[in-house]
């Protein structure tokens, strides 16, 4: 198979699975059982580029932060995400020097999908109060918290830690968790996500620049544009399931998935 279709399969599937809560590194690597796996770069650079759609569909959005930058609650609002990004950054950098890869095994992915797929189940049953048939198990609040905003924060240094548990769906569950409304957790998830996936595309760009071939780094953008152009259409229309739904069905699909793998791997 070309190559460049392996990276336009693999954009593709970036794409679709980078802003949904169920892990695009972790579909990326089983991909890749079957397709030709590419370097940690490739899987990296990708991902940055599926946030180059996050400014485009939240357009409006950012144009009304930037409107009303001086106002107290705007510049509040970007103070949070400035710090949760440098929180994650310096983690991320320890986790770097650490040596931290991602694994070849399928096993901890299968075990990270599986185990944030049953916390998607258990969030939404406590949030909703089935159980004692109380209105809500939790206040939900519209506002980003300094408190919500650092649980953030560390969501997404556990997720780079242990791939499979899904840098958006980590920080979305996290953030539910603390009481945020789910159109409020997305946008501040997907928010975030810009500056901490391109800085994260940048510092890999960076340490490979001397001694990466010319034909990959066009591979590498092919998978990059593929992914974003995926990315618009998957985060436009996940911003419009989040108004009238739950997380429960990503919930049920990643226990499935991780149940599926597990077997699959014994």
């Amino acid at each position: 198979m070309p190559e460049w279709v392996v990276a336009i399969l693999l954009g593709v599937i970036e794409g679709v699975t980078e802003f949904l809560p169920v892990s695009s590194t972790g579909h990326l690597l089983i991909a890749q059982r079957w397709l030709p796996r590419q370097s940690d770069l490739f899987n990296i650079v990708i991902q940055s580029g599926t946030v180059l759609a996050v400014p485009v569909v939240f357009a409006g959005r950012l144009r009304q932060m930037i409107e009303t930058q001086r106002e107290p609650a705007t510049r509040s609002h970007l103070g949070k995400i400035v710090s949760a990004f440098f929180i994650t950054g310096f983690g991320g950098l320890a986790l770097d020097k650490l040596g931290l890869k991602l694994p070849e095994d399928v096993a901890p992915v299968a075990w990270a999908t599986l185990i944030g797929g049953v916390f998607f189940l258990l969030v939404e049953r406590w949030k909703s109060g089935a159980r004692s048939g109380a209105r809500a198990a939790v206040p939900v609040t519209q506002e980003v918290t300094w408190t919500i905003a650092f649980a953030i924060a560390a969501a997404q240094l556990v997720a780079a830690a242990f791939p499979g548990a899904s840098r958006s769906g980590t920080t979305i569950l996290v953030a539910l968790l603390f009481g945020l409304s789910r159109p409020a957790a997305v946008e501040f998830s997907f928010l975030l996500g810009v500056p901490t996936l391109l800085a994260a595309g940048a510092w890999k760009i960076y340490k490979a620049l001397r001694h990466t071939a010319a034909d990959e780094w066009l591979i590498i953008l092919i998978g990059s544009v593929t992914a974003a152009l995926t990315a618009f259409v998957v985060v436009k229309w996940l911003l419009r399931f989040v108004q009238t739904h739950t997380f429960i069905a990503f919930g049920w699909y990643r226990v499935v998935l991780g149940l599926l793998l597990l077997i699959w791997v014994t």
